[in-house]
Order: C-alpha cells, then sequence, then structure tokens
C-alpha cells in the first residue's frame, strides 16, 4: 500500500481564541480518533504537512505527536513516520480477528489492554 494511501486525517477543527494550546487541541482531537477507531492501523501526516494543511507551526504540531507518543498512542520513527502504536491495534481487535490470530480452537492468544497491562485469552483445544 502507498504511503499516501495509507496516510489519514480526521477533521481538525481548531479555535485559535482558545485558552487551550492548539497543540493540545490538535492532540486531543487525534486522540478522540484513535478512540472512535478511526485511525486503527492509519500512518498519520507528517509534521510538515498537518502544519501546512492547518496553517500551524511545524513546532505546534511537533509537540502535538510528542504528547501521543509519550501517552503511548502513537509511535514514530524517523523516516517511516507516525503510525497508531501496535499496543493500540491489538486492544482494538474483533472477536472474529482474535480467535482468527489465537488459531481457535487450540491456541493462546496474548493481547495488551488499553492501559498496556497484558491480556492472555486461552482457549480450549
Amino acid at each position: 500500500m502507498s504511503r499516501e494511501r495509507d496516510t489519514r486525517l480526521p477533521p481538525i477543527v481548531l479555535d485559535r481564541a482558545s485558552s487551550t494550546p492548539l497543540y493540545r487541541q490538535l492532540g486531543e482531537q487525534l486522540s478522540a480518533a484513535l478512540g472512535r477507531g478511526t485511525l486503527d492501523g492509519a500512518r498519520l501526516p507528517s509534521t510538515r504537512l498537518l502544519a501546512r494543511l492547518l496553517g500551524l507551526s511545524r513546532n505546534t504540531v511537533l509537540a502535538a505527536y510528542a504528547d501521543l507518543v509519550a501517552r503511548g498512542l502513537v509511535t514514530g520513527q524517523s523516516g517511516s513516520g507516525t503510525r497508531v502504536s501496535i499496543a493500540r491495534q491489538s486492544a482494538r481487535l474483533a472477536p472474529q480477528q482474535v480467535l482468527r490470530q489465537a488459531q481457535f480452537p487450540a491456541r493462546t492468544l496474548g493481547i495488551c489492554a488499553p492501559d498496556g497491562t497484558p491480556v492472555y485469552l486461552s482457549f480450549p483445544a
């Protein structure tokens, strides 16, 4: 899949008159989209592109992304972009996906709860 098609962005509305800093508004809106499952497996836009699209400074976008990384919602790696974290994705698996990955009925599957705590599902043989 090409990078362009894999990159997703939810609607972002920033209130420049608000007392809440722009980086925090951006981070909260991206966090809410992650919570709804809107961005599962997505690659977020580059900081330069998102800053240009929203008319923000790149430092504002960097601060929002850094906050999301610190909260464990996304992972960032130089050269490969910012993606929804694997732990976040595994916590949102549908029951059919859980069973398929566990190779039901004879396997045990370990996933992480939203807070990062390991959860193990055992299926009888």
